[in-house]
């Protein structure tokens, strides 16, 4: 069952308009919230990502952080999975004509949908992904969840024609992200990652890892990274609330390092992994 301007239906019995703002023009916002042992995992924290993405295309928030949070475990309650990934998708509505400036007094289209929660094998951990790189062509709000992923959508075909995991994008010759995961590099014994800005999305999962190579004592820097700096890495990963810590151990056909899933990328992995089993699956009181 999922969940369609407050009421809970089979996926194949919503129906949405097609005059709808997010189907004519993206207008609208997402979030994607992992589910480990049918807890949210940091369910404040995707709420407040929702809230800004809404608040920078002012859209007016329909509900309370709490209400969205109950929402959300109301969702989770009708599934048979135990892990999940729980997809919310806020629209501007249906004004009924196709005209660009925003409507008045028009309610949002508000979407809540359930999957399982799909993480790399044992095996991809173990050996690695490869990648393509390409110019980051989207535009300047990338920290807004928007729904206009047209772009994403292409690079990942691109990488996906190219029988690789990712495409890594850089934009005026300096890493921005992946097109869909947040991209580490380590050269020397020093994890860097760029900083949040206006050009990245702020992940959840790519927190976390900075929080535990912190807390473990290694060695990293949130800075601006070059494409030289990429392409002459000894490792590089992807993070994101799916693909968890993920090597990447060749970009554009040229090994990584030494070609394999270098050292640091395999004991943030065994941290979050440690993480996900102590902290993500306890009860959590929002």
């Amino acid at each position: 069952m999922l969940y369609l301007n407050g009421h809970f239906v089979r996926p194949e019995d919503a129906k949405i308009s097609a005059l709808d703002r997010g189907c004519l023009f993206g207008d609208g916002v997402y979030e994607v919230i992992p589910v480990y042992s049918r807890q949210p995992f940091r369910p404040a924290e995707h709420i407040r990502r929702l809230e800004a993405s809404l608040a920078a295309i002012g859209l007016p928030n329909p509900h309370t952080a709490e209400q969205w949070i109950a929402l959300v475990k109301q969702v989770i309650s009708q599934q048979d999975y135990e892990d999940l990934s729980i997809y919310l998708h806020v629209t501007r509505g249906n004004a009924g004509e196709r005209d660009f400036p925003f409507p008045e007094n028009t309610p949002p289209t508000v979407l809540i949908n359930p999957a399982p929660l799909v993480v790399p094998s044992q095996e991809a951990k173990a050996t690695g992904v490869r990648a393509i790189s390409h110019a980051d062509f989207r535009w300047l709000r990338c920290d807004i969840k928007s729904l206009n992923l047209l772009p994403a959508v292409l690079l990942r075909q691109a990488a996906k024609q190219a029988g690789c995991a990712e495409c890594v994008m850089f934009r005026d010759g300096m890493l921005s992200e992946g097109a869909a995961s947040n991209i580490f590099v380590v050269k020397n014994g020093v994890i860097a990652v760029p900083p949040k800005d206006h050009l990245i999305l702020p992940g959840i999962t790519y927190d976390v890892v900075i929080e535990l190579a912190q807390q473990h004592g290694l060695p990293l820097e949130v800075r601006h990274i070059s494409e030289t700096e990429v392409r002459n890495a000894d490792e590089l990963w992807m993070t994101s609330s799916t693909k968890e810590v993920l090597g990447i151990i060749e970009l554009d056909g040229k090994p990584v390092g030494n070609g394999r899933v270098g050292p640091l990328a395999q004991r943030l992995d065994s941290y979050y992994q440690a993480f996900k089993q102590t902290i993500m699956r306890k009860p959590i009181t929002c």
